[in-house]
């Protein structure tokens, strides 16, 4: 199901023809610097595995049978990230966000959006930090957003 859901986003965005930037570790270091937001879409049983990137807001995009509500979690995104500013999305290894950031650049309009191509796997593998997942998960439950 995760697959024909993904499928499903990836051909609608390609119609669109709308440009989604991957980037590397270096890029994603120094666009979250620079207070570009990270939005991590994985689920919380990853975040607790692996940790997370500094200051990612978590935003579960696909449950865990591959089911997504588009409408509702861009909802949930919508306060962190505006249309016209930029977005970094990032998950286990990128496919996910591979749909998800084309969802964002050509459905939802938002202009500039990052795919962290390695995804969190990647940035762990190349020794940058993570930290837990704990504090940031109490949050976005209290606030209902994850």
């Amino acid at each position: 199901m995760r697959r024909l859901i993904l499928a499903c986003l990836i051909a609608i965005a390609g119609i669109a023809h709308a440009e989604v930037i991957d980037i590397d570790n270096a890029q994603l270091a120094k666009l979250a610097k620079n207070g570009v937001p990270v939005i991590d879409i994985r689920l919380q049983s990853e975040w607790e595995e692996t940790g997370i990137v500094s200051g990612s807001k978590l935003l579960t995009f696909f449950d865990e049978k591959g089911r997504a509500d588009a409408v509702g979690w861009l909802e949930k995104v919508k306060p962190y990230a505006k249309q016209n500013e930029p977005v970094i999305v990032i998950c286990r290894t990128g496919n996910r966000t591979k749909a998800v950031s084309q969802f964002l650049s050509q459905q939802a309009g938002y202009t500039t959006v990052y795919n962290v191509k390695a995804g969190i796997k990647g940035w762990i593998g190349a020794g940058e930090p993570v930290v837990p997942a704990t504090q940031s998960i109490a949050s976005c439950k209290a606030a209902k957003t994850c």
